[in-house]
């Protein structure tokens, strides 16, 4: 499932979850049946059938209440079907039963950054306990040797990712890996996934040193990771799938950062810095809600690599039926909040229509559920389009052409689908709150100089869309020219941006020496 973050729960996973009981499903008097709901219901979930699957895991977790396979299954089911809070209730059930277990951490971590209003205080509050949990159930490795390459020899920095492949992060640190200073840095690549396709195969490639992690246990890796000599050790997914945040609460290197692949902080004491920029985290105020140290580039805290295989950005004619609206967005970053003020614009300029294209939307009882909340703000049916999952990237990125203004999600703002409407000439209008999830589009944006797209409140966004919604001549303009624009921004300026990370990696390196 697109938004699945502990599916490897029910399959296995990787060998070792730390502090975890083991799950119960199977292992309890009458464990043979509850093993067979289970089966039964991803057997639903997998032909798509997720009201199916949903019934049969409740009936388990009735029949089997210490069954935490079952209230994974209610989670991961609710989450595709655009029920986000009940998810998360179903994963902190499962908690209950494994209070150790990190993978259920992270995902309860992960998707409470989909709750409205977010609660910034709970997810600190979760952060750091998960943290504990982990500082009490791991064993930290002896210190590392000082910090810093001796003398003749490069510095070493390994990177940690489950999604060097053809996924949001692997597009941001392809062209990073690609323009270290090779003179001065030496890069390891630790990848935690099975799948292997042209972008793992281009990062292999690249990287002095390849270790593929999947199958081996926090203990190994860390260990790994010391034999490496790593001087600088950074996550690339924090609290999302597939993380090995346990290798890095064994502190194996003397330096240890996240980045990337979650926008908020892990809890790790053991992690010293989060990557991030000005923009995204300003100064204090940001910095109260991290564990971590925030490491903060001057303008941007990444750089873009376009799919070599996007089709290109041709210009839209005039729309004969009116202005089209769209979001590309994940369904659970879409709340009632955003579906209102989206309402509300469509009503301010007629004839306009929206685009909404999601994985989820594959389910029906996910467009079921959206189409009744469209329905409930006055949204003619009519005037929306809802698009399920679409194989192939270039297929993805022509959607592009049916789309005049992309509206961007809040509070948790799109940041790999930005990129992409801005790249195929669709100008995005993004709402900034305070949060770094919330500001990620005022950070894109602003990078490519569109700075006045950035909305302050709920009514200057739909001032600004509605104004861009009347405005040909603009639109018209940034449809041919959005894309030269960025091949001269910052945001492609691959080399720039690596120097600046690499300035980053010493200062951190000589502040722990």
């Amino acid at each position: 499932m697109l938004l699945k973050v502990i599916g490897n729960l029910l399959r296995g996973g990787r060998a070792k979850d730390d502090g975890a009981t083991r799950d119960q499903a199977g292992e309890d008097a009458s464990g043979d049946s509850a093993a067979e709901l289970i089966r039964q219901a991803e057997h639903l979930a997998k032909a798509g059938r997720l009201e199916d699957a949903l019934s049969c895991y409740r009936s388990c977790a009735r029949a089997h209440p210490g069954s935490r396979a079952a209230y994974i299954g209610i989670g991961n089911a609710l989450v595709d079907l655009w029920c986000t809070h009940e998810a998360i209730e179903a994963f902190e059930q499962a908690l209950e039963l494994a209070p150790g277990s990190a993978e259920l951490f992270s995902a309860i971590l992960f998707f409470h950054h989909y709750r409205i209003p977010p609660d910034r205080e709970r997810i600190l509050e979760l952060s750091r306990r998960f943290g504990q949990v982990m500082e009490r159930a791991v064993p930290r490795m002896a210190p590392a040797g000082p910090a810093g390459a001796a003398p003749g020899r490069r510095v070493r920095v390994g990177y940690v990712s489950p999604n060097f492949s053809r996924h949001s992060v692997g597009y941001f640190m392809t062209p990073v890996i690609a323009h270290h200073d090779r003179d001065r840095f030496e890069v390891y690549c630790y990848y935690s996934h099975a799948l292997s396709d042209d972008t793992t195969d281009r990062v292999r490639q690249l990287a002095d040193g390849w270790r593929d992690i999947v199958h081996l246990d926090d203990d190994t890796v860390a260990r790994m990771v010391r034999a490496d000599g790593i001087d600088i050790l950074v996550d690339l997914a924090g609290h999302s799938k597939g993380n090995r945040l346990g290798v890095f609460a064994r502190k194996p290197a003397p330096v240890q950062m996240t980045w990337l692949g979650y926008p908020d902080t892990t809890g790790l004491a053991a992690i010293d810095y989060r990557i991030t920029d000005r923009i995204a985290d300003p100064q204090p105020e940001a910095d109260r809600w991290h564990t971590e140290r925030l490491l903060r580039m001057d303008d941007l805290f990444l750089t873009y690599q376009p799919p070599e295989d996007s089709p290109p950005g041709a210009a839209r004619d005039a729309p004969a039926s009116g202005v089209v609206f769209g979001s590309f967005n994940n369904l659970a970053k879409l709340n009632e909040p955003t579906v209102r003020l989206w309402s509300q614009i469509l009503s301010a300029v007629p004839d306009s229509r929206l685009v909404i294209k999601a994985g989820s939307l594959s389910y029906q009882g996910a467009v079921e559920r959206f189409t009744d909340c469209l329905e409930g703000h006055g949204v003619d049916a009519d005037r929306v389009e809802l698009l399920g999952w679409v194989q192939g990237r270039r297929e993805h990125l022509a959607l592009y052409d049916q789309v005049d203004i992309a509206l961007d999600t809040f509070p948790y703002n799109g940041t790999t689908t930005t990129c992409e409407a801005l790249w195929m000439g669709v100008p995005v209008v993004s709402l900034a709150g305070d949060a770094h999830m919330s500001r990620v589009g005022a950070t894109l944006l602003r990078s490519v100089g569109l700075d006045d797209l950035v909305a302050a409140s709920g009514e200057d966004y739909m001032r600004i869309a509605v104004e861009l919604a009347q405005d040909a001549g603009r639109r018209r303009a940034l449809r041919t020219g959005l894309r030269a624009r960025m091949q001269s921004s910052p945001l492609l300026d691959h080399r720039a941006f690596t120097r600046k990370l690499e300035r980053r990696f010493l200062e951190s390196l000589t502040a722990r020496a």
